[in-house]
């Protein structure tokens, strides 16, 4: 598994402060992408278990969740990781463009969102979007966490 970029973001997650690993190796291809240099295999450095426990170690008391965006074709990986973040006490996301998730990563999942990008529907922010923000546990659509609220 390999990820392109390493960021610290607040808005991806609402309420969490999260570490946010970008996955390279997309099959899915989105028209209008924004981060295209993704879908190029073994892109950017190797997420090795090693470096992976020490970003969680430095960024322990100050990020609450470990997000992917991408990464459920390295499965097995994915699901240690995932695992390994919620021993350590942090909350988990995947982002992802499929609609469907296979049962083993949801399991290591506190939210999830599905759906690929589509221009015309917009993204999560958007009310006409494809996409859903998923709270794991209840199965609970989220999506209102991201629409901002009309003002009078």
């Amino acid at each position: 598994m390999y990820y392109h970029s390493l960021q610290i973001v607040l808005q991806e997650v609402p309420g969490e402060v999260s570490i946010c690993f970008s996955i390279s190796g997309c099959k899915i291809r989105c028209q209008g992408c924004h981060s295209p240099f993704l879908w190029k295999e073994k892109s950017g450095t190797a997420l090795t278990p090693s470096l992976y426990n020490d970003v969680l170690n430095k960024y322990k008391g100050f990020a609450t969740c470990v997000l992917f965006m991408g990464g459920e074709w390295h499965k097995n990986s994915l699901i240690n990781y995932l695992e390994l973040a919620q021993k350590k006490g942090y909350k988990t996301c995947l982002y992802t463009g499929e609609d469907r998730i296979d049962n083993k990563i949801l399991k290591s999942l506190d939210w999830v969102k599905t759906g690929k990008w589509i221009a015309h529907l917009g993204g999560l922010e958007s009310k006409t979007t494809n996409q859903k923000f998923i709270e794991v546990k209840s199965n609970k659509i989220l999506n209102h966490l991201f629409l901002k609220p009309i003002e009078s």
